[in-house]
């Protein structure tokens, strides 16, 4: 594909916990060319097997306002009782190198890079149930039947604003959620005001 030289697109994948969005968006950030994931920060402490500044960078709750004072994020929002934010010096680095970026957050926070970033390409992620919902939140170990039933609560709240996004992903295997969402971004990366004319004009002249 022949594009203008310029900046990267921006992704935002969103869901209510337990929707797998996460694994979405990792998996598709290895599996397509020319795409990185700005690590987030958080204030929750890591889950097992996570990697600090690979999965998130852990933090205080201390360092995080203070990042907040200075302005270093383009979102941030409390989810659960802890405090999530993207870099914005991480998510333009990326942009301006021409990667595209693809980004696992919540819906403030999503709705805050909404009026910022109007070009980017806003998709949500569903279970295909509560049930099923509360089955996968209830196989994460570190959740307790208290955090379960309050996670499901705000899904609730949360899944009544898909409207607000640009596509819909139903999340019932993994592996056919997981083509959607590349087909959506190798979609938008063939749009036509990507495409370099002076290409055009130089490969297709009679």
């Amino acid at each position: 594909m022949h594009l203008k030289k310029g900046k990267g697109l921006l992704f935002i994948v969103s869901g209510p916990s337990g929707a797998g969005k996460t694994t979405l968006y990792k998996e598709v950030a290895l599996a397509l060319p020319n795409m990185k994931h700005s690590v987030s920060f958080t204030t929750r402490p890591p889950r097992p097997g996570e990697v600090n500044n690979i999965d998130y960078t852990f933090v205080s709750k201390n360092e995080f306002r203070i990042m907040i004072e200075k302005g270093e994020f383009v979102e941030w929002a409390e989810i659960h009782g802890e405090l999530y934010g993207t870099s914005m010096k991480r998510l333009e680095d990326i942009i301006d190198s021409g990667t595209d970026v693809i980004l696992d957050i919540d819906i403030q926070g999503a709705m805050q890079l909404k009026e910022k970033y109007k070009s980017g390409v806003y998709v949500f992620v569903l279970p295909p149930s509560m049930e099923v919902l509360k089955e996968r939140l209830g196989k994460r170990m570190a959740n307790s039947k208290e955090e379960i039933e309050k996670r499901l609560k705000g899904a609730v709240e949360e899944i009544k604003k898909y409207r607000e996004y640009d596509y819909v992903i139903v999340n019932n295997i993994f592996k056919d959620a997981l083509k959607e969402l590349e087909a959506i971004i190798i979609s938008h990366r063939g749009s036509t005001n990507r495409i370099d004319p002076e290409w055009i004009e130089k490969n297709f002249k009679r």
